[in-house]
């Protein structure tokens, strides 16, 4: 049950659903108020599949290109550090979305700022590391869910957190994040001197 808690919670921190509110607003912008639901939830479904996926292929994928999964864990907290630093000390990036379509699909929402390597990363460590699959796609729709709630309330937690609030939380979920790669990385060190 720990691990179920810690591998949602760590989800749910590497998805970045408080990071993301800026973001969001910006790619739904110009998309029409009583379509953002809509689109929000087509793009979220999105990324749960593309992360359900690599749950399920992440094992497969690393046997057939010959990935050990120390690698996979070191690899992962490199990008997670590098991501969390960004959280850390800004870096705020505009999603480049097509001028011409109003409506944003699958990039730049679903990939990368839901489903982008840092979670699709821990996911597959996620999934090398649990013997059971049900507790890691539980954890990979727990977190999801989380996210999808922060995400579907973005426009109205913009408004009562403003921007130096959402600023506040971005960069203390990039701290947390800070501390868990270098854990990953500790980790896969320590697994492959352990070989």
């Amino acid at each position: 049950m720990d691990s179920f808690i810690s591998s949602v919670i760590t989800l749910a921190l590497v998805m970045d659903g408080f990071g993301n509110i800026p973001l969001f607003i910006t790619a739904l912008k110009k998309v029409a108020p009583e379509r953002r639901k809509i689109v929000l939830l087509r793009e979220l479904g999105i990324a749960l599949l593309i992360m359900i996926a690599f749950l399920f292929l992440g094992k497969w994928f690393l046997h057939a290109f010959g990935i050990h999964e120390y690698s996979l864990s070191i690899a992962g907290g490199i990008i997670l550090f590098i991501i969390s630093v960004k959280l850390v000390f800004g870096g705020e990036e505009e999603p480049k979305n097509d001028p011409k379509e109003d409506e944003p699909f699958v990039v730049p929402l679903a990939i990368p700022l839901v489903a982008g390597p840092a979670a699709l990363s821990m996911v597959m460590i996620t999934a090398a590391q649990q013997s059971n699959k049900l507790i890691t796609l539980g954890a990979v729709i727990g977190a999801s869910l989380i996210n999808s709630v922060i995400l579907m309330a973005s426009f109205p937690l913009s408004k009562l957190l403003g921007k130096r609030g959402l600023i506040a939380i971005e960069r203390l979920t990039g701290m947390i994040l800070i501390l868990m790669s270098v854990d990953m990385v500790m980790g896969g060190i320590s697994s492959f001197m352990s070989l």
